[in-house]
């Protein structure tokens, strides 16, 4: 196979555009920490960061889940199963995009070169979880909801405790929607015995489980806002995400999911940029 080919096949496999789910958040407290002027160096260096940690974890989770994969008749067409990647490829691909974060976590300031090694913890331990927790969607949630939190740490080099309520917002929210991602796979998780919120309570109630998680996370996003005294603009955004989370509730149902990829993939990131723009634009307009 050609250097070309396989470079898609990896970007595939990573889903590399998926990266504006966390991304946005992290954006927004730089913006934050640095109250709208991020310095270039250390932007630049965040974002190698949030890229070769979503890739490491992305690609490990590849590795670790290959058997799961084949088993399964929704992702048996994956990289690995489908015998586009090799499982060697894959993992030094892990450990490669693992040097690369560290490299980026120790350019940015010494606590985030200590910080570095947990986050990878949390990264790479997510893709064991659904074997031993049904609670797993939120292990995912706190591996991206670590990135606002991770990016305030690279700006100010220490944890302001406001930035942590936008981990938890982020946490609950990509445990949300991973919760009606894994209502997909409910009747395999059953027979492969892995363990999810669908799998442990059903579809119906694991839609319930999403919307709450979903509405305390806007709860958070609207005491987020008070903690950074938001003006009329971002209050906005606040708004502007909860209205976009209700329509991707309206758009999905435990009768029919045709329309989950939708809701997951295409609304989530939209979900994200427009909570990024509306905060951007509060903190600029008020400097």
């Amino acid at each position: 196979m050609g250097l070309a080919a396989k470079t898609r096949i990896t970007l595939e496999m990573i889903k590399w555009e998926h990266s504006i789910f966390a991304l946005p958040f992290a954006l927004t407290a730089v913006l934050l920490a640095s109250r709208g002027v991020p310095g270039w160096r250390t932007l630049g260096w965040i974002l190698v960061a949030m890229v070769t940690a979503r890739s490491c974890a992305m690609a490990f989770n590849r590795w670790a889940d290959a058997d799961l994969d084949a088993a399964n008749p929704r992702t048996r067409s994956r990289a690995i199963p489908a015998g586009q990647l090799s499982r060697q490829f894959v993992l030094g691909f892990t450990v490669l995009m693992g040097l690369g974060f560290v490299i980026a976590a120790a350019e940015l300031n010494r606590l985030t070169l200590y910080l570095a090694p947990l986050v990878l913890v949390v990264l790479l331990g997510y893709s064991y979880m659904k074997r031993v927790t049904r609670w797993s969607h939120l292990v995912l949630g706190l591996a991206l909801g670590l990135a606002p939190s991770a990016a305030w740490i690279a700006v100010r080099g220490r944890l302001d405790p406001r930035i942590v309520v936008l981990t938890a917002a982020v946490m609950l929210w990509v445990g949300g929607f991973d919760v009606l991602y894994a209502c997909q796979d409910f009747e395999h998780d059953r027979q492969a015995g892995l363990h999810s919120i669908p799998q442990a309570l059903g579809v119906p109630a694991a839609f319930w489980v999403a919307r709450i998680m979903h509405l305390v996370m806007l709860g958070l996003l609207t005491w987020f806002g008070y903690l950074f005294s938001f003006g009329l603009t971002g209050w906005l955004g606040v708004a502007a995400a909860g209205l976009l989370l209700a329509y991707e509730h309206s758009i999905v149902s435990p009768r029919d999911m045709r329309r989950l990829n939708a809701a997951f993939f295409t609304m989530n990131g939209v979900i994200a940029m427009v909570f990024l723009i509306f905060v951007a634009a509060d903190v600029w307009l008020r400097r």
